[in-house]
């Protein structure tokens, strides 16, 4: 008989997931799914309202990442207002995504994963934690911890707050950045590089210790996408798509984002509410492709900050010529994105612009849709509205970038299992490998917005004495 094995709910990830492991009669893994359960439904209670609070509203589709949506929603109402923001707002926009992007991969790296990869996948659980890493290596944790709150500085000094701001409106921000929050923020640079290098260390220490896991570890050939800038550079708040096939040849270059529905399509599963993704040119599942950081330095001809590019030199040195496939050098590549964050941080810093007072552009008229495109940091994020001649919207579409990922995280899943999972003898540390496989991604299940049908539901009403009265069922 064909057993099944749950890893219910998957931890340290943002949001709620679960596994299904499915054994063949021989106790050998057939098959694993990774399955998002959550369902969130921002883009159909958005519509009738106005273009204007999209900003506000579909930031708080997550506490992790808000500041990405925020901007994303921004770049799509300045299209629809026909916009472009002054350059100090420009900066300032920008800047404000490299505070998030800090803290994100920041908190990724030494709060999620960090308890796998420095104190061993097969450490005791009570112990493989946050608390655990305190307990075990406290100046690893300290600087993880301040690195993180740099980058939510960052966004506040720009934002007014550290999650969910309310600064970008149509055609730029609302706020200035003063002078001493400038001055604090440069003082504390070198600290939030010693940090990031620190991390590095401490990853080269395990990528070191145990070379054939990490080669071997999820290691699939994919399609890659994100955006460049206009000379082929690593770019995160602007830039056209680029997508890369597995032999590294660019398959798609300089693409319109705004034309994103003629290069990417979406297959849908009947046992996740999350779809999948994929280059539309050549189909389902063949065309499924990988963002985020991986991808993005798979990507770019090069980082264009002198402490990445270095890093980066490194990294492709693993693989000369061809994208790198390994799941694990995810957490590489997050690294050398925070070497990038902060040297394009103190760019901006140093900017005269990032002081300016110029910071709304005057629109004239609304146009019928807007496209905003960013890479979170987790990947490649758009938003896509379209709105009546009042400003009403009457239509929105969301791809986030853990949906995106949703076929590589799959992949991943069922390659470790295959690997890993021991039917006759099963351990916590077994199943670990596999949940970590997907933290490799470090997907935000709660921005896994864009859903389809149905969503199953019960409905009981029951009374003081805890007997139910009444149910309804859909699904």
């Amino acid at each position: 008989m064909t057993r099944i094995i749950r890893i219910d709910p998957i931890t340290r990830v943002e949001g709620h997931g679960r596994v299904t492991i499915q054994l063949d009669e021989t106790g050998q893994v057939a098959d694993a799914r990774f399955h998002v359960v959550e369902f969130r439904g921002f883009e159909r209670f958005c519509h009738g309202r106005h273009y204007s609070e999209m900003p506000t509203l579909t930031q708080r589709i997550c506490g992790i990442c808000p500041v990405s949506h925020h901007l994303a929603a921004a770049k799509a109402i300045d299209m629809i207002c026909d916009v472009r923001p002054p350059p100090t707002a420009h900066k300032l926009r920008e800047l404000m995504h490299m505070g998030q992007l800090i803290q994100s991969h920041a908190l990724s790296f030494f709060h999620l994963s960090a308890p796998d990869l420095l104190l061993g996948f097969d450490a005791p659980p009570e112990r493989r934690n946050i608390f655990g890493l305190i307990a075990e290596n406290p100046e690893t944790a300290r600087k993880g911890i301040r690195l993180r709150q740099f980058g939510q500085d960052v966004i506040a000094a720009v934002g007014g707050r550290k999650i969910h701001p309310d600064v970008c409106v149509p055609g730029g921000m609302n706020r200035a950045l003063s002078v001493d929050n400038r001055d604090a923020l440069l003082a504390r640079l070198p600290e939030a590089r010693e940090a990031a290098r620190h991390g590095l260390r401490k990853l080269m220490a395990f990528f070191e210790s145990q070379p054939e896991f990490v080669r071997t570890f999820a290691v699939f050939p994919s399609y890659y996408m994100g955006l460049v800038t206009p000379e082929g550079r690593l770019e995160h708040y602007d830039g056209l798509l680029r997508v890369k096939d597995a032999a590294g040849d660019i398959r798609e270059d300089m693409y319109d984002p705004a034309a994103y529905l003629s290069l990417i399509a979406e297959a849908t599963e009947d046992w996740s509410y999350l779809k999948f993704p994929f280059y539309r040119t050549i189909g389902y599942p063949d065309g499924s492709y990988r963002v985020g950081p991986l991808a993005r330095l798979n990507l770019c001809d090069s980082a264009g900050t002198p402490e990445a590019d270095v890093e980066l030199a490194k990294l492709r040195a693993i693989s000369p010529g061809r994208p790198i496939e390994g799941s694990l050098y995810y957490h590489y590549a997050r690294l050398i994105e925070i070497l990038f964050g902060l040297e394009r941080t103190e760019r901006l810093l140093e900017d005269p612009d990032i002081l300016g007072l110029d910071l709304i552009g005057e629109s004239h008229r609304i146009l019928p849709e807007g496209v905003g495109v960013i890479e979170a940091p987790r990947g490649t994020l758009f938003h896509h509205y379209t709105v009546d001649d009042h400003g009403g919207i009457v239509a929105v579409n969301l791809i986030v970038a853990s949906g995106q990922n949703n076929w590589a995280m799959n992949r991943a899943v069922l390659d470790i299992a295959r690997r890993y999972v021991q039917s006759d003898q099963l351990s916590e540390p077994m199943l670990n490998k596999v949940e970590a496989a997907i933290r490799a991604y470090d997907p935000c299940l709660s921005c896994s917005t864009h859903a389809v049908g149905q969503m199953p539901m019960a409905v009981e009403l029951v009374d003081s004495s805890g007997t139910v009265l009444n149910r309804l069922t859909r699904g």
